[in-house]
């Protein structure tokens, strides 16, 4: 690694599908605690302190299923409370599903630094409720996009939000994309994404679901070619039915436009096959 590289700022990143705020980490509260999805308990306020205490060391946070205020979370804004109680001064949300008072679902983004505009889009699905979140800043000089998603469970519903991924961020620079994809790095839709877009994934994947016993790398932090990954690891504390994963990214020195990077659709067959994977 050159000294210009070491010189450069580290961002640091989570993703966290937080489950609500139920806290599962045992195979048996999936049961036990379903009735939490729709009814408030007393737990939540304290599984969120503990949230915001693993959230407090990152930049940049992208939350998925944060209730946006409701009955079942006490009419308490998660993403909001979250953001107070680890110290980002921004944050921004997407509701995904609004059941009014019932249950509002929501990709959320905390940050440390400026938000200067913010896009709410949807994907396609059969029923309505996928989406994307995207922001923007400015970071050290650098035009940064930040997006947050929440992929469909079926197979055929991912394809289809991820054709709508790639195209909207194919060829462009300063992006990281992140979010609980419901799939593993190797499964074909990701694939396609990752070859139509022209994003990268770290060099490995670390398991994520279930939190308790994780084997599936289903919770990713990806970016555009003109970044690197210094590191990326999961955190080993489940607060929720998904661990939190963690990226240290920066900027690639003096990346030229013509830069030999890939055109999104021609990833060559044999970098394919090395695609990272969890272990």
């Amino acid at each position: 690694m050159s000294s210009a590289a070491a010189d450069l700022p580290e961002i640091t990143v989570v993703s966290f599908n937080i489950q609500v705020g139920i806290g599962s980490h045992r195979a048996r509260h999936m049961l036990l605690h379903g009735w939490r999805y729709v009814m408030p308990h007393g737990q939540s306020l304290k599984n969120l302190e503990r949230i915001a205490a693993l959230l407090r060391g990152a930049d940049i946070a992208g939350l998925n299923e944060a209730d946006a205020g409701s009955f079942r979370s006490q009419f308490v804004n998660q993403a909001g409370f979250l953001a107070e109680r680890a110290g980002f001064p921004y944050w921004e949300q997407q509701r995904t599903r609004d059941f009014g008072d019932l249950a509002q679902h929501s990709n959320s983004m905390l940050s440390r630094w400026a938000i200067r505009s913010v896009d709410r889009h949807s994907l396609p699905s059969f029923m309505k409720g996928r989406g994307i979140l995207e922001t923007r800043h400015e970071l050290y000089g650098h035009p940064l996009t930040v997006c947050i998603t929440h992929l469909g469970l079926s197979r055929h519903a991912r394809f289809d939000q991820v054709r709508d991924l790639a195209k909207r961020l194919q060829g462009r620079r300063g992006v990281i994309l992140m979010g609980d994809f419901n799939c593993t790095v190797r499964s074909p839709e990701m694939r396609l994404l990752l070859s139509e877009s022209g994003l990268q994934a770290p060099p490995r994947s670390p398991p994520t679901f279930p939190s308790w016993a994780p084997r599936l790398a289903f919770d990713h932090i990806l970016c555009s070619p003109d970044l690197e990954f210094v590191s990326m690891e999961s955190i080993p504390e489940p607060l929720s039915d998904h661990l939190a994963v963690r990226a240290r990214l920066r900027f690639r020195p003096a990346a030229p436009a013509d830069a030999d990077y890939p055109a999104p659709g021609t990833v060559p067959a044999e970098r394919m096959d090395r695609l990272p994977d969890s272990p």
